[in-house]
């Protein structure tokens, strides 16, 4: 399984990425060894993803995301059920 991403940093920014390993990314990023962006704007927050069959969709997906607006970004972290978002809780 392949997953799009966003995450919402100590900043109130948003970063959005791409993995394979939803749960070993979110520990890197909150150990500081994720994206250079994220680095310093940590506490992060998982606020949104997606599943995809394949890495090319999840990326494909990523760069849309992009190139959303915040209020776009926020809209669909808004359509998101949070509930969803437990199994990938890092302790």
């Amino acid at each position: 399984m392949n997953y799009t991403y966003i995450l919402q940093c100590s900043d109130d920014t948003f970063y959005t990425g791409w993995t394979n390993d939803l749960k070993k990314r979110l520990q890197a990023h909150s150990h500081k060894t994720g994206a250079k962006y994220t680095r310093s704007r940590t506490p992060v927050q998982l606020v949104y993803y997606e599943e995809h069959d394949t890495k090319e969709e999840a990326m494909r997906r990523e760069y849309a995301i992009k190139h959303l607006t915040r209020s776009e970004k926020l809209a669909l972290i808004n359509r998101f059920d949070p509930a969803r978002l437990r199994e990938f809780v890092i302790e």
